[in-house]
């Protein structure tokens, strides 16, 4: 017996239970994910028109991607409603380039990654986040292939504003479409962003050289050119100021000439060594940068924050900044969701090495931080650290003013609503199934709350739901198919998936 036939037999148009990853669930991104949640959903999201910090535990598969996911399409239909205060979602979720980058940049004696994480800090997760920020951003006003909307706001930007997000860009850009420099300077084009005051250096060089070499040339080779005899005279005395000065003295005139562009760029590399050594998640060839910079006047870069030291203060300023522009582009609001903090390959699910990760991250300054909300879906496991700590972190972390949500469970009769809500997403033209028609009588409806209340999370539900209609299909023929599942095969598959449960 195939088990297509018993989902056709009930009014099912395809297996509702073979995903079991949020990430790759057809089912749940498009059917699901707008009616099926966690109890405490409205304490997660919160009031998207004041953006404000959640912290979840959960197990693995209790829905923390799933919740990562309905955030997004939440703020996306937020958005769509409400143009002139939407909300800007920042996916914080894959810490594997960011590690890579930062190991990268310590001596190989160092790089042991308990040793690497223990000098992890905070700035380094606001570099990460502004990164991912600065670039969704400068993507949209781009135009990018992958962006959908348009920014119609950019000409609303005033000079400051323009300035700041061009140097936001020039640190934290980090998109690989196209080559930095080109990409920075479509950004300037567009935001029309010039200054003649920053010229003068380079005009200054080339003006100078220019009048030296004509000088020169009208000393040295205005011989070849037949004079008027009545000026043979001057043609003789141009001749011998020509012999009397040297030629060396005419590269120190041009060496003169271009003594204000090269004392701009030797300064303007020292900042550019200063923020590519600053920012240890993030690579920016040094080079790169210093040409970047050069757009700038020494005005408009000496009193502006920048991410060359190993401090927070100066992420925050910066921060503030990318919220000011965020803001005149139409952007109230700012969502961080933190997620997958278990999956790096250099971590490999160590409890110990989530911990060194993601504690620089608990700071109350930078989880209150106004017009921001961090959603922060954690393993289970570092729970138990949270409850080990001592007076220190509580009172930096301030977790009681966070809207902690411990453990991000389910109930039986929760499940049993997921259940349900995934057999009507995948069900035929005019049915409704229900999961309780899958089972024989003798599985009584508290039986089955009971059974699910066991498997915990939905992806533990998915995982015994596929299991046992495997495990039943396969006990019967073709010729003699059996439409409900027994008493006997559901309590024998749950103490089994339950073992197993306990091995892991």
């Amino acid at each position: 017996m195939k088990i297509n036939q018993f989902l056709d037999h009930h009014g099912i148009a395809r297996n509702p239970f073979a995903e079991e990853d949020a990430q790759s669930d057809p089912v749940f991104k498009d059917y699901c994910i707008n009616d099926t949640y966690h109890p405490s959903w409205d304490k997660i999201f919160g009031d998207p028109t004041e953006p404000a910090t959640s912290v979840v535990f959960g197990e693995k598969g209790a829905g923390k991607t799933a919740m990562r996911l309905q955030i997004v399409r939440h703020v996306n239909d937020f958005n769509h409603n409400h143009p002139g205060e939407q909300l800007f979602a920042i996916e914080y979720d894959d810490f594997n380039p960011f590690i890579d980058r930062f190991l990268d940049r310590l001596p190989h004696r160092r790089r042991r990654i308990d040793r690497a994480l223990a000098t992890w800090r905070l700035w380094d997760h606001m570099d990460a986040v502004l990164s991912l920020g600065v670039t969704d951003l400068v993507n949209r006003i781009l135009g990018g292939h992958q962006v959908k909307e348009t920014i119609q706001k950019v000409s609303g930007l005033d000079r400051h504003q323009r300035r700041d997000l061009l140097l936001l860009a020039a640190c934290y850009d980090q998109s690989t479409d196209e080559p930095f420099i080109a990409r920075w300077n479509r950004l300037r084009r567009k935001l029309n962003f010039w200054t003649l005051k920053a010229k003068i250096p380079c005009l200054t060089g080339w003006f100078v050289t220019l009048c030296t070499v004509a000088v020169a040339a009208s000393v040295f080779w205005f011989d070849k050119i037949a004079p008027p005899a009545e000026t043979s005279s001057q043609v003789e005395q141009v001749e011998q100021v020509g012999k009397t000065i040297p030629w060396w003295a005419y590269l120190i005139v041009i060496a003169v000439g271009w003594t204000p562009w090269l004392w701009k760029a030797a300064s303007r590399f020292l900042t550019s060594y200063g923020i590519v050594r600053g920012m240890r998640v993030i690579t920016r060839p040094t080079n790169s940068l210093r040409k970047v910079l050069m757009h700038f006047t020494s005005g408009e870069i000496v009193s502006q924050p920048l991410p060359n030291r190993e401090r927070s203060d100066d992420r925050y300023e910066l921060l503030s900044k990318f919220q000011s522009v965020l803001n005149s582009l139409g952007f109230s609001g700012v969502f961080v969701l933190v997620d997958r903090v278990d999956e790096p390959h250099a971590i490999t699910g160590s409890a110990e090495l989530m911990k060194a990760l993601i504690w620089p991250l608990l700071d109350n300054k930078f989880l209150k931080h106004p017009g921001v909300g961090v959603k922060l879906m954690l393993p289970a496991e570092l729970k138990y650290f949270v409850e080990r700590e001592d007076r220190e972190f509580v009172q930096r972390a301030r977790l009681d003013k966070q809207n902690m949500v411990p453990s991000l469970a389910w109930t039986g009769e929760a499940l049993y609503d997921v259940a349900n809500a995934r057999l009507r997403a995948c069900a035929a033209d005019g049915n409704q199934p229900n999961i309780s028609e899958f089972f024989d009588d003798s599985v009584s409806h508290d039986r089955l709350l009971d059974g699910f209340r066991s498997l915990r999370v939905p992806r533990h539900l998915h995982k015994f739901l596929y299991r046992l209609l495997v495990a039943h299909c396969n006990a019967y023929t073709d010729e003699k198919p059996q439409w409900k599942i027994p008493k006997d095969r559901f309590e024998s598959e749950l103490a089994l998936y339950g073992r197993e449960m306990g091995d892991h």
